[in-house]
């Protein structure tokens, strides 16, 4: 039935449809009417104001990245949106989807610089999976219900709106009707059938050495299930690329660690004697591979993935099969055979064995001076947390410290920029993921240099009262890039050291409970208060100033060539 309504109320009842009930976002002058309509709708809607767009759409994608739905932000026109075009290339590039609500200065002074005017279609048209000019309320319903589709369908990915101020403001007779998808011919889109699976299967019962890397498709498609089932039904060891932590719970016997750059020296090892590899929802990136024209050179490749574009885009494979992983999966499963793979399994052992030897042991061992690495800070969050956290991390030393020793027993418990490596993004994404399950322990690590990107984010946790819990990991220095400086540069630290804050001071001020930990002996005392905590904490700990992540792939070299110490 349809009734006459402001575009402002219009927009907001097709949100209400597409089932949104949290939007991120900041007013400013001309997404004004929309703010004011918003104001009759906060039963209906969340809307958790941050201190910079930048923020919105951060916390949009730890929302979306939490919960497995279409995460939402909105900002004015100009600064306002082009403010959020970082935070949408990170959603792009790591699959995440995103419908992001700009307002636009009115239709009929587009193009002539009008105050706070910024052509953001065509900023946006390279970053998005689609970005759409409204220009009249007519448009707003149909428009928005397509958003939502594209966004989520296929291979996820951010959607951009924009809408004029006249469209916001018109009337129009409003009638919800969900976008059905149709062909050139007018004709419903049908679900297309999962691929053939007879020669996987094949290739997958021949092999001696089989092993499956889980990518972050894995998790988009909800086939954690169908994983763990291919997996011990074929007896087939797992290992996880950075997006792909959390597909398979870190305890399982046949999860063996993680692919890349600063991975186990397990999986990149199997990697280059593996027979078959099971690729499912991932991309090869370069941090995967490495030198590509050196990878894998003993194994035939099954690439599942929804997205054609990345068959043979980064390394060639030997049977792409293009769908939705769990129904691929699915059609898989039932005629793979066990096998027992001692051999294979024992070579698996003893590559974890040397890890423990050459690197874990002797970070996890208390140092005589009382330091604090950051691979024993994440390692105790782990064990009092016992796995049960969602952890969001931000980029550099940090993130792989977290990637490396996180422990997780539930999926989408990973939360991190992966492939634009977006330094900032922790704190709002952390917002958005205990927005999105208030009911979950939301643990953010980060280092003393993203948080400072972000650090007024701090803000909309003393505004909302989100009882999150922030371990700081502080070495006063930018600390992948010294370790780049240190590796590659010949200890050249330019412009990589950082006088800080003090953090417990702004803690203080955002009345925030906080504690400062310098000394290992305190370390465990600091994690149990900071997650017995009944509400937000910071917990900064001071680490060693020139701790590395080890092992390392440098830049370029084969998964063969490892270095393991700042001296090899």
């Amino acid at each position: 039935m349809k009734r006459e309504i402001r575009g402002t109320e219009a927009l907001l009842l097709t949100l209400l449809e597409e089932g949104v009930n949290t939007v991120f976002g900041y007013p400013g002058g001309t997404i004004m009417p929309l703010y004011d309509e918003l104001y009759n709708f906060k039963e209906e809607i969340n809307h958790i104001l941050v201190r910079h767009e930048q923020g919105a759409v951060h916390a949009a994608e730890g929302f979306a990245r939490a919960t497995g739905k279409v995460g939402v932000c909105m900002a004015t026109s100009g600064p306002g949106a082009t403010n959020l075009v970082t935070g949408i290339e990170d959603a792009r590039i790591d699959s995440t989807p995103l419908v992001c609500v700009t307002a636009q200065v009115n239709a009929d002074k587009l193009g002539t610089d009008f105050f706070q005017e910024a052509d953001i279609i065509s900023i946006t048209i390279p970053i998005t999976k689609w970005s759409y000019q409204i220009t009249k309320a007519s448009e707003i319903t149909e428009i928005i219900s397509k958003a939502f589709y594209i966004a989520a369908s296929g291979r996820p990915g951010p959607v951009l709106v924009s809408i004029t101020k006249n469209a916001l403001i018109e009337d129009v007779d409003y009638q919800y009707k969900k976008y059905t998808p149709v062909n050139h011919l007018g004709e419903l889109l049908k679900k297309r059938d999962p691929a053939d699976t007879s020669e996987a299967v094949r290739m997958i019962n021949s092999a001696e050495k089989p092993m499956i890397i889980a990518g972050q498709g894995v998790i988009l498609s909800g086939a954690e299930k169908e994983l763990a089932k291919l997996a011990e039904k074929a007896n087939i060891p797992v290992v996880a690329t950075l997006l792909g932590i959390s597909a398979m719970p870190t305890g399982h016997p046949l999860f063996k660690g993680n692919v890349g750059m600063h991975g186990n020296i397990a999986p990149n090892k199997m990697t280059q004697k593996s027979d078959l590899i099971i690729a499912v929802g991932m991309r090869f990136s370069d941090r995967v591979t490495g030198n590509t024209s050196k990878y894998a050179p003993n194994a035939r490749i099954i690439h599942i993935d929804i997205d054609k574009a990345e068959f043979n885009k980064n390394i060639s494979v030997d049977l792409p099969l293009c769908g939705d992983a769990r129904e691929i999966l699915k059609k898989i499963i039932p005629n793979v055979e066990f096998r027992s793979r001692e051999e294979w399994f024992s070579y698996i052992d003893q590559k974890w064995e040397k890890e423990r030897r050459v690197i874990i042991d002797d970070l996890m061992r208390p140092g005589s001076g009382g330091g604090i690495s950051m691979a024993r800070a994440v390692d105790c969050v782990a064990r009092v947390a016992k796995g049960d956290a969602i952890v969001v991390t931000d980029v550099g030393q940090n993130q792989m410290f977290s990637a490396r020793y996180s422990k997780f027993r539930k999926t989408r418990s990973f939360i991190t920029s992966g492939g634009l490596g977006t330094m900032g993004y922790g704190l709002p994404a952390a917002i958005g993921a205990k927005v999105g399950m208030p009911d979950k322990e939301v643990v953010l690590i980060l280092g003393d240099g993203g948080f400072q990107m972000s650090i007024q984010e701090l803000g909309t946790i003393l505004q909302s009262g989100m009882k999150i819990k922030i371990l700081l990991l502080n070495n006063s220095y930018l600390g992948m890039v010294r370790q780049w400086q240190q590796l590659f540069f010949d200890r050249r630290y330019s412009y990589t050291d950082m006088i800080n804050p003090d953090f417990m001071k702004i803690a203080q001020a955002y009345k925030i409970p906080s504690r400062k930990v310098e000394h290992q002996s305190e370390l465990e005392k600091g994690v149990r208060e900071m997650i017995a905590s009944d509400s937000p904490f910071l917990l900064e700990v001071v680490v060693e100033k020139e701790e590395n992540v080890f092992p390392m792939v440098p830049n370029g070299a084969s998964l063969d060539e490892t270095i393991y110490n700042a001296n090899k």
